[in-house]
């Protein structure tokens, strides 16, 4: 009766404590994916099964959740976040925003360093991948989640309206060598003109940054871009801010 939010947590990827390798790129840029929504599936299932909740759901605080590799590049647990990796937590997010009936809160961990979205030395302080996917979309990606068709695999796409509703931003997941087009099908709204993309990339699934060096990764814009087909670029996450009438 008192309750609020149950904690949940979860990690993926080659891991301290198991022996898991690498695996192909398709299947370890969906596992945030995947586990998010094997959590909300099963809170969704188990809570109904309760019958001293009488129907009420408990909303889910996901309070940890990244990858976690056992090689060690940082200090004593710190891994290298590679574009992969990347491409993965944008997936995770795009999974928190379709199950954000149920998921009220979810939090990257951590900040710097050991697992974190940010590595440093003596002397520098570098943005991993995984760090500026969460940069991007928490600059430019809507507040309000839109109800949407899952994307055909290997593709992942999701949208939401900004806060004052007059801009559409979409976010796809490119994790294949090859650029795609996107044509939007929209109902119940109209487009205004061009809009602008950001997208993150690297030349392949291991590019990484790395503190006191050229980034290897980063954030380009693109201004103009038209909207009757956009161009994702491969092996990215794009973000496309798209005005409204």
């Amino acid at each position: 009766d008192y309750m609020t939010l149950l904690s949940e947590h979860f990690y993926r990827g080659r891991v301290p404590w198991t022996k898991e390798g690498r695996v192909d790129l398709l299947t370890h840029v969906g596992m945030l994916k995947e586990s998010i929504r094997a959590k909300a599936e099963g809170h969704r299932k188990l809570q109904a099964s309760l019958p001293n909740l009488k129907g009420r759901v408990i909303p889910i605080a996901m309070d940890e959740w990244n990858f976690w590799h056992r090689e060690v590049a940082y200090g004593e647990l710190g891994c290298v976040y590679e574009l992969s990796d990347g491409l993965g937590v944008a997936e995770g997010l795009h999974e928190y925003y379709r199950q954000s009936d149920l998921i009220h809160m979810a939090h990257y961990a951590q900040t710097v360093n050991v697992i974190g979205a940010i590595k440093t030395t003596r002397t520098a302080a570098e943005m991993e991948t995984t760090g500026l996917v969460l940069e991007l979309y928490r600059k430019h990606f809507g507040e309000t989640p839109l109800l949407m068709p899952e994307a055909a695999a290997p593709y992942d796409v999701v949208a939401a309206l900004t806060k004052d509703g007059r801009t559409l931003t979409v976010a796809v997941v490119n994790p294949t060598s090859e650029e795609i087009n996107l044509t939007l099908d929209l109902a119940g709204a109209t487009l205004a003109g061009n809009g602008t993309r950001w997208h993150i990339t690297g030349a392949d699934e291991f590019a990484h940054n790395a503190p006191g060096q050229p980034r290897a990764v980063d954030i380009k814009r693109t201004d103009g871009v038209a909207t009757n087909a956009l161009k994702v670029p491969a092996l990215s996450a794009s973000l496309f801010a798209l005005p409204l009438k």
